[in-house]
């Protein structure tokens, strides 16, 4: 799983006053149903994917050491693209950067799939990641405008069921591609899958743009997007600065800093930074949770392939287990009588998400049966489901209904800067221990230093304790 899924986009709430008192798959809704369910069928199934394919299309284009910027490259621009997306879609209405969304991902997985190095390669991941903020927005706005209130948690539900397949069978796909075809058919398959979708909801949608027409008076907020950008260009120079690791990167990276500090104070609310009780410290507590999980997971597969010699796809079915516990974790979190153990509930779910991935980093270790990652990985998951999910639902019990889409939005982008700062952060360390050099020069089980992978899981092993004795602060000021 990642947090490319979107979980926490508010929806513009638009009533229909023709609602024919039918489901989600009654006839007036069905095409557009099964179309946007589609779309993120699609999407899960790539981000499930990349990370059994990536291993070996890192090494194959001769750079390991910067496969984490493959992934951070794409959440870099996934959170410039969030901003814009939500802008657009008041103004305009979402079919315009939904079908352009859509459109740039596809473009974005032709240029990683034909990549002929590995800085083409991040290049197509980061084209991937301004289609993916867009269609992500977008998605949730079509919900808000084409269904009825007491239809959405059922199209919402989907949303998240459409994770769970992908989560199982996309390990296997992958890595059968890569294995009888090669890595790049992981990529270059996607765009082919998509166009289904885009048929069968296109017209569905037309006609809810026609019915309910977006309001035209609203213009882009400026100052909001120049932020993002800043936010974007900061932390891609941050990224490439941590590359060099030479004088010459100094430059780069204070540029980077410079332009970062500020913008993340702009797009995040007051008091975040410093953990300030209540809503801050909850807007916080998203970016930490999605950075420790998601820069650890980047790395199991390439542990599982150069470490302990898994093929591709025996390493990508390690994450499976993760995929399926989140969504009992969110479950659990959800059920009768839970609201009063919230903060508990966030708390627990950071220490088990701490126990997964020292867990996982057990299987450097020779003697350490390779199943033990899957296992830990379930717990992780658990952890995830109670802490993601309970944060979402605390944002909004903090939040004035005036304030809700802003703080929703708040929440998106500090999920993006966590994965941004902490999976690039993880880039950095690893490539810095040599983590690269070891992965390619391995020739067989256990050849090789694991001291960059152990690293890389301890800073993100420590970023989530450090997630559960912040969770204390989370009831405060509403």
């Amino acid at each position: 799983m990642t947090t490319a899924s979107p979980t926490s986009v508010d929806p513009v709430p638009i009533p229909l006053d023709d609602d024919p008192g039918g489901g989600v798959l009654s006839g007036r809704y069905r095409a557009l149903t099964l179309g946007i369910v589609s779309v993120v069928l699609v999407i899960a199934f790539e981000a499930t994917a990349v990370n059994t394919a990536m291993p070996t299309a890192a090494r194959q284009l001769d750079g390991l050491g910067l496969y984490a910027f493959a992934f951070s490259g794409y959440f870099t621009t996934t959170l410039f693209a969030l901003v814009v997306s939500g802008q657009w879609c008041d103004r305009r209405g979402p079919l315009r950067p939904l079908f352009t969304g859509i459109a740039v991902f596809g473009v974005g997985l032709l240029v990683a799939g034909t990549a002929p190095g590995m800085w083409v390669f991040v290049a197509g991941r980061a084209i991937q990641g301004l289609g993916g903020g867009l269609v992500i927005v977008a998605l949730y706005v079509v919900v808000g405008r084409a269904y009825p209130e007491r239809l959405r948690p059922a199209v919402f539900a989907a949303f998240s069921s459409a994770w769970v397949l992908p989560s199982i069978v996309g390990p296997l796909v992958a890595g059968a591609v890569t294995q009888h075809l090669g890595w790049r058919w992981v990529f270059l398959a996607v765009p082919v899958l998509i166009l289904l979708p885009l048929a069968v909801m296109g017209p569905a949608l037309a006609r809810s743009e026609r019915e309910h027409p977006a309001p035209r008076s609203a213009d882009f907020d400026r100052r909001r997007t120049l932020l993002a950008a800043m936010a974007a260009l900061g932390a891609g120079l941050l990224q490439y600065a941590g590359q060099r690791l030479d004088l010459i990167g100094l430059l780069p990276g204070a540029a980077g800093a410079a332009l970062l500090l500020p913008a993340v104070l702009g797009l995040l609310p007051k008091g975040t930074l410093r953990a300030g009780r209540g809503l801050p410290t909850v807007i916080l507590l998203r970016g930490v949770a999605a950075g420790a999980f998601f820069s650890a997971e980047v790395f199991i597969p390439l542990m599982m392939t150069s470490q302990r010699g898994l093929s591709p796809t025996l390493a990508g079915l390690t994450l499976t287990s993760g995929g399926l516990t989140w969504a009992l974790g969110s479950w659990l979190q959800g059920r009768p009588g839970a609201e009063r153990y919230r903060g508990a509930m966030i708390r627990g779910g950071f220490v088990l998400t701490a126990v997964a991935i020292a867990g996982a980093a057990l299987v450097l270790v020779p003697a350490v049966p390779v199943w033990v990652a899957a296992a830990a990985w379930g717990v992780g998951g658990i952890g995830m489901g109670l802490a993601i999910a309970s944060v979402s639902v605390l944002m909004m019990n903090l939040s004035g209904p005036q304030d809700a889409g802003a703080n929703s939005a708040a929440l998106q982008v500090s999920d993006a800067l966590g994965n941004v700062l902490l999976t690039g952060l993880a880039g950095v360390l690893f490539a810095a221990l040599g983590g690269g050099a070891v992965a390619a020069a391995h020739t067989g089980e256990g050849a090789g230093s694991p001291g960059a992978f152990a690293v890389v899981f301890l800073v993100s092993t420590g970023v989530a304790l450090l997630g559960a004795l912040l969770a204390g602060r989370v009831r405060g000021r509403a």
